[in-house]
């Protein structure tokens, strides 16, 4: 297959405004972008959290930009994660479902037919590593990668090293070695991924080339299954599990069941050693004097596992439901960036972000152009980070038209200002939520509204439209039942 990047005229223009930066604008800004696996908005102790316990992440938000209101572009991960590396909404690289996503039978208890999406991030879409190491970037990737196999992997789509990252959605030898993974050989009997995930990064920053600008990539599989007791951390939460006390009846969430109070203790130890990675990067940083030229970015691919057919590890209360669905809690997450741009450490903001974001924000951090085209799905939030109010410039739309082992079943959503409308295929129906007034979606307006309910339907029709977004087929073998 013919390797296409960038066009030439568009490359020019990138690759020209990044040498002016890095030779005449002085020293170069460094990206060190954290991506966690299933972490979700209530995760940590700076967002609410009293049973986890995440004091790097906690001095992290203290000392930077601490958002509360972003999202994923979906509910799970290969397309959320192909929105951060393209700048492109999943509907536009036709990934929507995690890779390879269900296999739903054509049978009487499914209203729909199976989507089949894309299962690599196709070589032909510009990604944020190609654009960075055409312009001199150093560019390392380690941990989960979930876009494609052999041709479709990290350093087939512009990074330089690649450590553990294939088409797996989880370790696939589990979080103590061997792991069973060609791109990540042990180092010694029993090891711990996220340990090593973390020591390959900091070996990448001891031995990088000084005279030249970094991205550092560090996608975790943790906090993802299978849960583990993660070292030198489990027994604490054990003990804290252990007075907790009684766990509160679940919550009802239509076909599935919701966690109602956080108390996992191997959920929380994967949790603290996440936390502890951070903390080695960024001591690591310090020491190397790079903080004044590094910009962080910490995140999740979609929100915590809450909702399953019986109740998930973790709750994301005050906000409903968990990965998968279309709720607060199954696409808002944690956000934390520490950039020399911050005036005002500690500052909180509640301005809506999406995914998409990154890769454009990335781009005006370093004072290059930004793309034209499909890829303005993103828009900068730079302006957040100076301190500077943002207006909003495009929808915050989702569309996963896929069954999800969450018990979700196909739909889509779209917010506008502080109105949310979530579409449910399998069942007919949606509903309508002021999030001003209602963050925990508890109170359906669909009824109460119906003239803002029917310009939100039609709003989120004409979302997918003009996005081309591929719909559910009807199941002709499918059956109602009572």
């Amino acid at each position: 297959m013919r390797r296409c990047l960038i066009p030439v005229t568009a490359f020019m223009l990138i690759l020209g405004a990044l040498q002016q930066n890095i030779l005449v604008a002085g020293p170069p800004r460094n990206i060190v972008f954290i991506l966690i696996d299933d972490l979700g908005w209530a995760d940590l102790s700076c967002y609410g959290s009293t049973f986890h316990e995440t004091p790097h992440l906690d001095a992290l938000a203290a000392n930077g930009l601490r958002f509360t209101q972003a999202y994923a572009a979906c509910p799970v991960c290969s397309p959320t994660r192909a929105s951060i590396l393209t700048g492109k909404h999943p509907v536009r690289v036709d990934i929507t479902d995690w890779i390879p996503g269900n296999s739903v039978p054509a049978d009487t208890q499914h209203r729909f037919l199976q989507i089949e999406d894309q299962n690599q991030l196709p070589l032909e879409e510009v990604t944020l590593a190609e654009v960075l190491r055409q312009a001199g970037y150093q560019t390392f990737f380690a941990g989960k990668w979930h876009l494609g196999g052999p041709g479709f992997l990290p350093t087939d789509q512009g990074f330089d090293v690649n450590f553990g990252g294939a088409e797996y959605g989880q370790p696939p030898g589990g979080y103590y070695a061997p792991w069973n993974n060609p791109w990540l050989r042990e180092n010694r009997k029993g090891e711990y991924l996220t340990e090593r995930l973390t020591e390959e990064s900091l070996t990448f920053l001891k031995h990088r080339d000084r005279h030249r600008p970094f991205l550092l990539y560090l996608s975790h599989y943790d906090v993802h299954t299978p849960l583990h007791q993660a070292p030198g951390h489990f027994e604490k939460f054990q003990a804290k599990q252990a007075t907790a006390g009684p766990a509160p009846a679940a919550i009802a969430e239509r076909r599935g069941m919701s966690t109602a109070r956080q108390q996992n203790a191997r959920y929380a130890s994967m949790i603290a050693a996440v936390d502890e990675s951070v903390g080695h990067i960024i001591a690591a940083l310090r020491e190397q004097h790079l903080m004044e030229t590094t910009t962080i970015i910490f995140t999740s691919d979609n929100g915590g596992l809450c909702t399953l057919k019986t109740p998930g590890p973790t709750s994301n209360l005050p906000l409903r439901s968990g990965k998968g669905w279309l709720y607060e809690g199954g696409i808002r997450v944690p956000l934390l960036i520490a950039s020399p741009e911050i005036s005002n450490p500690g500052t909180v903001t509640d301005a809506p972000v999406l995914s998409t974001d990154y890769f454009p924000t990335i781009l005006s951090l370093l004072n290059k152009p930004q793309p034209t085209g499909p890829s303005e799905d993103g828009q900068s939030f730079h302006p957040i980070l100076r301190g500077e109010p943002l207006k909003q410039a495009r929808p915050l739309a989702w569309h996963y038209p896929h069954y999800h082992g969450s018990e979700w079943t196909p739909g889509a959503a779209l917010r506008e200002e502080n109105w949310k409308i979530i579409e449910f295929y399998e069942f007919g129906d949606a509903e309508l939520y002021n999030l001003a007034e209602d963050p925990g979606e508890r109170r359906n307006l669909a009824t109460m509204e119906p003239a803002k309910f029917a310009e939100m339907r039609e709003k989120l029709g004409q979302w997918q439209r003009t996005m081309g977004a591929r719909m559910p087929q009807p199941n002709a073998a499918w059956q109602p039942t009572e």
